[in-house]
């Protein structure tokens, strides 16, 4: 059986770690391309002036477009090679990271998240879209980023709405691995540039990545509600410091090589409910694994704590919480098909998938959520 596992070259995380930013950048030359968003460059803009001075580097800001666009990608790849930078720096939130992977094309690049919403940073993926916004496609890398910095001060001034979300991202790791696992099926990891199909794409999970998902979901349920709280002050505590790397690295090299399965395939469903369009991808994903937990008829204590989980940091255990007020099986099989397409991650369930079944645990995951709610807002 042929295994893979990804990861970036060195995660680094810690109070002020912005400032010592040049000295990566230091490891491959004396300049970079800072794609970043202004806002972000904004937030962080007295850190990156300390660290330029103090190890005497060039950023060359890029003047983001805020679209991880082919047009984009292209425009950044002149920039960087009109001022000859030594490597690629992206700075902020998924689209500014996803495109610095794109520019960068697997090669020397930070990636520095200003908040903890996914587990996107440290994989070697991204997802492109077109320059109005809609969907283009996916682009896999030679390997993850070659370093992965976290500024823990950062995140925690940030919304705590971000950081929730990002723990709703983290909880589907887990399951996800473990239903991947059952089955014997492909993982990320697995994927060369450019592949998606073949034998040498092909390669189950370690044990190691399911090892780490587990750790994920033990860590969230210690130090997610303490984190929260954290955030809540934004302050840096212990809790918040795991928490932040459970979001970030625990889940990302639990997603990546421990594999995808139901839950963001139903995510992925739920965006045909024009309702969930104004929630983050975690809060939808949060919803989306209390449905896979009832597809694959899980152990009620297991739904249980699960349930308790969401509702102690705020996280959506109905469809109502993810603004789907009323809906229609018509509209839940509708949701259903678009998550059982050949090319979901959901055919890596350990038991055949119809789209009744799907549509089923939806509806039944939304009842559960809804009574649980209810219950313990007696």
């Amino acid at each position: 059986m042929r295994r893979a596992f990804i990861s970036p070259t060195k995660y680094v995380q810690g109070e002020n770690e912005l400032l010592n930013l040049g000295y990566f950048v230091k490891t491959f030359g004396d300049s970079a391309l800072l794609i970043a968003h202004p806002d972000d460059v904004t937030r962080v803009k007295d850190k990156l002036e300390s660290t330029k001075q103090k190890f005497n580097i060039t950023l060359v800001e890029s003047g983001f477009h805020g679209e991880c666009s082919r047009q984009e990608v292209a425009r950044l790849q002149a920039l960087a090679k009109e001022h000859q930078c030594a490597c690629t720096i992206g700075l902020g939130g998924g689209k500014a990271i996803d495109t610095a992977k794109c520019v960068a094309e697997g090669e020397a690049l930070i990636i520095v998240p200003t908040i903890a919403a996914t587990d996107a940073p440290t994989s070697h993926s991204a997802v492109l879209y077109t320059p109005e916004g809609e969907f283009d496609d996916y682009a896999y890398f030679k390997q993850s980023p070659s370093v992965v910095m976290i500024d823990t001060t950062v995140i925690a001034n940030a919304p705590t709405r971000f950081l929730v979300a990002g723990m709703g991202d983290a909880l589907s790791t887990y399951f996800e691995a473990r239903a991947t696992a059952n089955s014997y099926s492909n993982v990320n990891a697995g994927l060369p540039c450019g592949v998606r199909e073949g034998v040498c794409g092909e390669a189950k999970g370690t044990v190691t990545a399911l090892g780490l998902a587990k750790l994920c979901y033990e860590t969230l349920l210690e130090n997610g509600f303490k984190a929260k709280q954290a955030c809540d002050l934004n302050i840096v505590t212990p809790a918040l410091e795991n928490i932040i790397e459970t979001n970030i690295l625990l889940s990302g090299l639990g997603f990546e090589s421990g594999g995808l399965a139901a839950i963001h395939a139903i995510h992925n469903g739920l965006t045909a409910l024009e309702g969930t369009h104004h929630y983050y991808h975690g809060e939808k994903v949060a919803f989306s694994t209390i449905a896979q937990l009832v597809l694959e008829n899980a152990d009620r204590t297991e739904l249980k704590e699960v349930l308790d989980f969401c509702l102690s940091i705020g996280l959506p255990v109905c469809l109502a919480d993810i603004g789907v007020e009323h809906v229609t099986y018509e509209e839940l099989l509708e949701v259903a098909k678009k998550a059982c397409i050949a090319e979901e991650s959901i055919h890596s369930m350990p038991f055949p998938i119809t789209e009744d079944a799907v549509a089923s645990a939806i509806m039944a995951a939304d009842q559960l959520g809804r009574q649980y709610k209810s219950i313990k807002e007696l």
